[in-house]
């Protein structure tokens, strides 16, 4: 965690700048009991994106639109992950249903025995 100077220092744009960024939404840095702001590392890591867009010419409402659809993106990402997660676990619990399903039938068979033995590639 780092107070405001030096956080302004490591992002290269000054304290007040901070602020502004703060009042804008861009940043929320977290306060001590004594209402100190604190910047996390990745408080700083986003600083510095938002140095490198304003750098190429964004203005602070692009800088905004960006990152909230980063965010979004983000957000996206994580439910794809989610749900091919769940799609694999299904896929194995089929995978599951359906090899019993044939060791059931199988059994059922009036040669069961060779049936399995068959089924167990013996």
């Amino acid at each position: 965690m780092y107070m405001i100077s030096i956080a302004a220092e490591l992002a290269g744009v000054h304290p007040q700048t901070l602020r502004m960024y703060e009042q804008k939404g861009l940043v929320t840095p977290q306060r001590t009991s004594g209402n100190t702001r604190m910047y996390s590392e990745a408080d700083i890591e986003r600083l510095n994106l938002i140095s490198e867009l304003t750098g190429e010419g964004i203005n602070l409402a692009g800088v905004i639109r960006i990152l909230d659809l980063r965010g979004r993106l983000a957000e996206r990402d994580k439910e794809i992950d989610d749900l091919h997660k769940r799609v694999r676990r299904l896929a194995d619990r089929v995978h599951e249903l359906e090899t019993r399903e044939q060791v059931n039938n199988a059994l059922m068979e009036p040669n069961a025995a060779s049936a399995l033995r068959y089924l167990l590639g013996e």
